[in-house]
């Protein structure tokens, strides 16, 4: 788990607000920190680093390319990124960190934003792409990190948590009543609403495309599951099933750092 937060305005940005709104999500990343400010500190990127790739200062973020020209902030797990790092190897790709943020970086510079289709992970991510004067913002399929916005008071904000956006900000954002009531119908706020108003969440398998120079910006669906009516045995049942999650377990168990699991021993778990 890491803590990701961008910010564009038309103005310079206050440096050091950025930071300590960057840094309410310290106990998502306190292995590290980063900021990077762009374009004459019209934009900003910050990062607080859980580290289990590449443990080295070549694993901080955020990242970039080594044309400067395209940065990332990245939360999650690719786990799938040794296969893909093969596939743009033989590409042409040269590669001088063992992440898996610099994957997302090359495989953009191949595929563009289709590069989000080939990914199997957890992940939430803004990627700047300075030539093209675009950001991006990601989420995983399932909505597994979250990934909130904002485009009110004459800037774009984004944040791995609400709190990175509206604290340390002389704006006044203002409780969605409407979102408080969902909570307690639904015992949570479904997407994209937010408990403020002027904040949305962004839908899992979604991706948002901001053009710098219009302040535009749209909002696409990526990925959808596929159903297919299929007969099969129970036994072949069983094989498939057993296969996928062994092939599941070994790519989720990548990482530079020990790793456990533990089971739930708790009431919702009794029954």
């Amino acid at each position: 788990m890491c803590g990701i937060i961008g910010q564009i305005g038309k103005t310079a940005i206050h440096q050091e607000q950025f930071c300590l709104k960057r840094d309410t999500l310290l106990h998502r990343g306190p292995d590290g920190k980063g900021v990077v400010f762009l374009q004459n500190n019209t934009i900003a990127l910050g990062h607080r680093r859980l580290a289990f790739f590449d443990l080295s200062e070549n694993g901080l973020q955020p990242m970039t390319d080594s044309s400067k020209q395209i940065w990332i902030t990245y939360n999650g797990e690719i786990y799938n990124y040794r296969e893909l790092k093969e596939t743009l190897i033989q590409l042409g790709c040269i590669f001088h960190t063992q992440t898996d943020t610099e994957v997302i970086l090359e495989g953009y510079k191949v595929w563009g934003i289709d590069v989000i289709q080939k990914l199997k992970g957890m992940f939430a991510l803004g990627l700047l792409d300075l030539s093209q004067q675009k950001l991006f913002l990601v989420r995983d399929r399932f909505g597994i990190k979250p990934l909130y916005y904002s485009a009110a008071f004459g800037e774009f904000i984004f944040a791995s948590e609400l709190k990175a956006i509206v604290k340390h900000t002389t704006h006044n954002y203002q409780v969605d009543f409407s979102a408080f009531a969902d909570y307690f119908t639904y015992r949570y706020i479904p997407s994209p609403k937010t408990i403020w108003q002027d904040v949305a969440k962004l839908p899992p398998a979604h991706y948002l495309e901001y053009n710098i120079h219009s302040s535009a910006y749209s909002i696409h669906e990526y990925w959808k599951i596929q159903y297919q009516k299929r007969k099969i045995e129970k036994e072949e049942l069983a094989y498939v099933f057993g296969k996928k999650l062994e092939q599941s377990v070994l790519l989720h168990a990548r990482a530079d750092v020990p790793i456990g699991s533990f089971l739930s021993g708790g009431y919702d778990s009794s029954a």
